[in-house]
């Protein structure tokens, strides 16, 4: 039913690792393979492209659904349906900015005082080339093919490109004058096959699972069984991530408490629940967690 298309590359293998963690697993003929099955009757089919590419060959209805990162929707002009963000790994985990940066002696301060004819390198030329246009700036822009901030001063005036942290910026000796989009991976769908109710139902399926599988992640359930007198105590210790359940023993004088708690916690999370008379203690692994 769907197409799907995934990045390949630096996403690869955790993309690769959330499909699997959601139970829709890729299968294929080797680590280098560009096409895989998923068992699954809602995918049809699966591949792999370089994520600069999936905006425009999902808007053209190549494929049905994929993944990429807003900076390339956007540099693409590609005309998708988004369905939801994945932060899914640690490229992914925050959002990316595009900034604009100039050597860190130089007098600007700001975009505008950029002089016309200013030397552009960047991964992202019809961005770079709308956003000058639009602070009316008649800018030199310049493909890039890697390595953009280290261009200053020989080779370019200035560099728009994409950073996490700023880290490496600034250890070229730059400074950044803007912020042009800050981007995150998302998940995206053409617009026709959104339009269709059986592939949306499909898309909206897959969505959950993902999404599901991203939730559970970091977190495991905890069950224990709980005396009355101790019970508002185990319950004011349990951390807020989510309302713990409770309910009656049968036949017994007690609780048993269940609640999702993040993973880092539970080493000492586990013996404080003892000392406070919690017995029959279980810790469990999540796969998924739906709201």
């Amino acid at each position: 039913m769907l197409r799907l298309v995934l990045p390949k590359g630096s996403l690869e293998r955790a993309t690769l690792q959330l499909f699997d963690d959601a139970d829709l697993t890729v299968s294929r003929g080797s680590d280098v393979d560009y096409r895989g099955v998923i068992d699954d009757p809602r995918v049809i089919d699966v591949t792999i492209l370089r994520p600069q590419e999936i905006p425009r060959y999902v808007a053209d209805g190549l494929f049905d659904i994929g993944i990429t990162g807003r900076d390339w929707i956007e540099e693409t002009g590609a005309l998708v349906h988004p369905l939801t963000q994945l932060h899914y790994s640690k490229a992914t985990a925050r959002p990316i900015r595009m900034v604009v940066a100039v050597a860190g002696d130089s007098t600007a301060k700001s975009v505008k005082d950029l002089p016309s004819g200013v030397r552009v390198h960047t991964e992202y030329p019809e961005i770079t080339r709308r956003y000058f246009a639009d602070n009316g700036i008649d800018a030199e822009v310049t493909l890039s093919y890697g390595a953009t901030e280290a261009k200053i001063p020989e080779i370019a005036d200035c560099v728009v490109e994409i950073t996490e942290t700023g880290r490496a910026l600034r250890a070229a000796g730059l400074h950044v004058l803007d912020t042009i989009l800050v981007s995150h991976t998302e998940l995206i769908a053409n617009k026709e096959s959104y339009a269709d109710p059986e592939k949306r139902k499909a898309m909206e399926q897959l969505q959950i699972l993902l999404s599901g599988a991203l939730e559970a992640r970091g977190r495991v359930l905890v069950k224990m069984n709980v005396e009355e007198a101790n019970l508002a105590a185990v319950i004011g210790l349990l951390p807020a991530l989510r309302s713990p359940t409770v309910s009656k023993l049968f036949g017994e004088e007690g609780f048993a408490v269940e609640t999702v708690v993040a993973k880092s916690e539970i080493n000492t999370l586990i013996p404080a629940l003892s000392e406070l008379g919690a017995t029959g203690i279980i810790e469990l692994p999540i796969s998924k967690i739906v709201p």
